[in-house]
């Protein structure tokens, strides 16, 4: 690019994109790629309901095939220089997990996308991102739901050092304040070394874990999990001097179940979307009727999704 200062460059018109805005801080490169601030591209003042209202869009009916949106960025990406090794660096709202965060987006992040893949945690990380921008920022959504980074909190880590994961856990409580407004802490927890995950989301002052696993099973399964997190909430709630005048009590909730070894980590994310567009605090234990399962095509629409909002905030 700095090298066509000063001269007349073609630029193909499906890359033109008139409505946005100019990034706020100029771009610089960090190792062989670009890092930037990612800013909003429109306001977010608007209320609760209409927001999650022109988030509900229809489910694709060609489940499957890659949309219009998917095989844009998808072009992007190729004619762009990740694909010869470059990076993106994007910060976070500090919102999204209670304080800074960033994630480093690569080639094959973008592939686990377009390949329908495992996804890494930093596209889980993003499309979390996605829904705090989407349908909570700048409304009463974000005193209701919260979110914890799957990267603090995992198996592998609780394993090496689980006083330093529990503290953690008490951190990101503590960020959010107080716990008088009912609300609840998603967890999305890997089980370790790439494996297996499921949602965790806690209720801190009802004294409640739901446990959402794509999968049959229970929480027995994931014991120093569910430990550490009783500890957390302990702790915490000890430091507010808030009584813990009952036990925890852990819901497993009967949700949609995966028929694949991949899509586990795109029903967590679909989980947390569903709570948070239904405004629900309180999960049935049967689920949602409206969601009683999941087929490819709400998957494909979460895709799609964080497709556009990766086009709209100019990761890429």
């Amino acid at each position: 690019m700095r090298d066509a200062v000063g001269s007349f460059v073609g630029w193909p018109s499906d890359l033109i994109f008139p409505d946005a805005e100019t990034p706020t801080r100029p771009t610089h490169k960090v190792g062989k790629g670009i890092s930037r601030r990612i800013e909003s591209v429109a306001s977010q003042k608007e209320v609760p309901g209409r927001k999650l209202k022109s988030a509900a869009k229809d489910i694709p009916t060609t489940s499957g095939t890659k949309s219009q949106i998917m095989m844009r960025l998808e072009k992007m990406v190729d004619e762009s220089d990740i694909m010869h090794g470059a990076i993106r660096s994007i910060d976070f709202d500090e919102g999204v997990f209670g304080a800074a965060h960033f994630e480093i987006i690569a080639k094959e992040d973008m592939q686990q996308l377009f390949e329908h893949d495992q996804l890494g945690i930093t596209v889980i990380h993003t499309y979390i991102w996605y829904m705090y921008v989407t349908l909570m920022r700048g409304t009463e959504l974000c005193n209701r739901f919260n979110f914890i980074a799957a990267s603090r909190i995992n198996a592998t880590l609780i394993t090496k050092n689980p006083t330093s994961v529990k503290n953690d856990l008490v951190d990101r409580f503590m960020a959010a304040g107080d716990i008088t407004t009912p609300s609840l802490y998603f967890l999305p927890f890997n089980s370790g070394n790439g494996g297996h995950w499921v949602l965790v989301a806690m209720g801190l002052s009802r004294l409640i874990v739901y446990y959402l696993d794509s999968l049959s099973g229970d929480w027995s399964k994931y014991s120093s999990m569910k430990k550490t997190v009783d500890a957390a909430i302990i702790k915490f709630r000890s430091k507010k001097n808030y009584r813990n005048r009952k036990d925890i009590t852990w819901v497993r909730v009967q949700c949609p179940q995966q028929n694949n070894s991949v899509d586990c980590r795109f029903f967590v994310l679909r989980f947390m979307r569903d709570i948070i567009a239904l405004n629900r605090i309180d999960i049935p234990k049967m689920y949602f009727e409206e969601y009683k399962s999941y087929s490819r095509a709400h998957l494909d629409e979460m895709k799609d999704e964080l497709c556009q909002f990766i086009v709209d905030q100019r990761i890429i």
